[in-house]
């Protein structure tokens, strides 16, 4: 029984991290590319993770994958808000099917025309 739990959460965790990596490729621009690749992408780590758990069931492996995995649940959003960020400072564009800039005007104007300003002088 374990091992059909076992396949189940690696079969799902693989389908995960295709439908993360086809959104990184097929989706319009960097701000939803990002989203999916780390939405998707942490949940099928966690469920292939799982899935080790569950065959080798020893202490250390489930201290293993516990521990990789919060470090996942840690580090990934964090990442992908640094990334978007220094993309946005960057000036990359939005999608033109984008329906409003909700960070528009909440970030100091001078950070954003100081790296605008580092482009023309490169």
């Amino acid at each position: 029984m374990i091992e059909v739990l076992a396949a189940v959460a690696m079969v799902l965790g693989g389908f995960f991290v295709f439908v993360a990596a086809l959104g990184a490729v097929r989706l319009p621009d960097v701000f939803m590319r990002m989203h999916a690749a780390t939405k998707a992408g942490t949940l099928g780590a966690g469920l292939v993770l799982l899935a080790a758990l569950l065959v080798f069931a020893t202490t250390a492996v489930t201290t293993k994958t516990l521990l990789v995995f919060l470090f996942l649940l840690l580090t990934t959003p964090v990442a992908a808000h640094v990334l978007g960020r220094a993309a946005y400072y960057d000036g990359v564009t939005l999608w033109e099917r984008t329906e409003s800039d909700a960070l528009k005007g909440k970030y100091d104007d001078s950070l954003v025309d100081a790296s605008e300003d580092d482009e023309h002088t490169s």
